[in-house]
C-alpha cells in the first residue's frame, strides 16, 4: 500500500484573533496542522491564544497591528513571513461595532467601522496575496454577517459586511487563476463578548437575550465560536479548492 501524499505545511493569519470567533478559528487551524499568526490590536492580548496553541504542540505567533494602518499591515505580514513562513491562508475576522440609529450615528462611528472591516480586509488581502500568488495556492476567508442583509441600528456595520461580500467575490475572480480561493462566512447570532455587550446595552440578561434569539433559529440554539471555526477549517482546506466566491451563512437555518 502506497503512502498518501501529505499537504505541505501552511501558515495562516487570523485577524481579530485574541478572543471570540477569532480565537476559536486560530486554535482550530492550529489543530488542523497550520502554523498560525494571531493578529490583534494588542499583541499581549493574543498571548493566551498563542499559549493554548503552543501547549497543544502547535506553532503560533502573536502580532499586534491595527489592520486599518497600511504601513502596520505590511510590517506585520512581512514579520509573519519571516518568522513562520509565507502566509497562504488569511482569515479577515477583525471587527468592531459602533451601533446607532442613522440620525444619531456620527461620521466617526461610520468611519471606524468601515476602516476596520473593509479597509482592514483590503489591506490584509493585498499584503498576503503576493505570497499566495508566488506559492500558486492560497485561501482567503472574510467574515461577513447576517446583518449584511440589513439590521436596525447598524447602517455602518451592515454596509461594511455587505461590502465584504462584493469584495470577496471580486477577489475570487481576480485570484482564481493563481490557485487562490476567496470565500465569505456570514455568521448568525454567535455567543461572544460583543453579543454579550449587546444584551447589556439593551438592559437584559444575556441568558434572556440568547433564549429570545434562539426561538427564531431553526436548530433551536444560538451559535458558538467553534461553529464558525469548523466552517473556516473546511474553506481553507486542501479539499475546498473548487469552492470560491461563495457566501456561507452559518446561522442555524436558511437565509435568503
Amino acid at each position: 500500500m502506497t503512502d498518501q501524499p501529505t499537504a505541505p505545511a501552511r501558515t495562516a493569519i487570523v485577524t481579530g484573533g485574541a478572543r471570540g470567533i477569532g480565537a476559536a478559528i486560530a486554535t482550530r487551524l492550529a489543530a488542523d496542522g497550520l502554523a498560525v499568526a494571531v493578529l490583534d490590536l494588542d499583541e499581549q492580548g493574543c498571548a493566551s491564544v498563542v499559549a493554548e496553541i503552543t501547549s497543544a504542540g502547535g506553532r503560533a505567533l502573536a502580532v499586534g497591528v491595527d489592520v486599518s494602518d497600511e504601513a502596520g499591515v505590511e510590517t506585520a505580514v512581512e514579520r509573519v513571513a519571516a518568522e513562520m513562513g509565507a502566509p497562504t491562508v488569511l482569515v479577515n475576522n477583525a471587527g468592531i461595532i459602533r451601533d446607532n440609529m442613522l440620525f444619531k450615528m456620527t461620521t466617526s462611528d461610520w468611519d471606524a467601522v468601515m476602516n476596520v472591516h473593509l479597509r482592514g480586509a483590503f489591506l490584509m488581502s493585498r499584503a498576503c496575496q503576493k505570497h499566495m500568488v508566488e506559492a500558486t495556492w492560497g485561501r482567503i476567508v472574510n467574515m461577513s454577517s447576517v446583518s449584511a442583509q440589513g439590521n436596525r441600528g447598524q447602517a455602518n456595520y451592515a454596509a461594511a459586511k455587505a461590502g465584504l461580500q462584493g469584495f470577496t467575490k471580486t477577489l475570487s475572480i481576480e485570484l482564481g487563476k493563481f490557485g487562490v480561493t476567496a470565500n465569505v462566512i456570514a455568521p448568525g447570532y454567535i455567543e461572544t463578548e460583543m453579543t454579550r455587550a449587546t444584551a447589556e446595552r439593551i438592559g437584559v440578561s444575556f441568558e434572556e437575550f440568547a433564549a429570545g434569539m434562539a426561538k427564531g433559529i431553526p436548530v433551536g440554539r444560538i451559535g458558538q465560536p467553534e461553529d464558525i471555526a469548523s466552517a473556516t477549517s473546511y474553506l481553507v482546506s486542501e479539499g475546498a479548492g473548487f469552492v470560491s466566491g461563495q457566501v456561507l451563512y452559518v446561522a442555524g437555518g436558511p437565509m435568503d
